[in-house]
């Protein structure tokens, strides 16, 4: 009977960790079981947030077209109501970038839906 070492295997597998958490600071860098659970734990918060992200976007959107119906005197509610009542189809974020980015073009959209 011949003893197997990990040897290669375990070299290989503690590189690619370690090579993953550089940048890292302090043990979290250099010793490798602090450097795996850093790992799987920024793998996991970057999972998530993935997610996250697409919320937080939809409700800066909101915000900024929310900020500019009040500005030509209706409410986001009103306004999103209003497009759906004339089967105006746009998406939050095309509102909100014509809202910042148009101004003109954004007023013509709301004087359409008040009308």
């Amino acid at each position: 009977m011949v003893r197997v070492t990990a040897g290669i295997t375990r070299r290989r597998r503690h590189k690619k960790v370690l090579a993953a958490t550089k940048g890292y600071r302090g043990a979290r860098r250099t010793r490798f079981k602090v450097a795996k659970e850093a790992m799987i734990k920024a793998r996991a918060y970057a999972f998530r947030d993935r997610r996250v992200r697409k919320r937080e976007f939809r409700r800066l959107w909101i915000a900024r077209v929310n900020a500019a119906c009040r500005q030509q005197g209706l409410t986001y509610s009103v306004f999103m109501n209003g497009l759906k009542r004339n089967d105006i189809l746009l998406n939050r974020k095309m509102l909100s970038e014509i809202a910042i980015r148009h101004p003109e073009a954004f007023k013509t959209i709301v004087d359409t839906v008040k009308g």
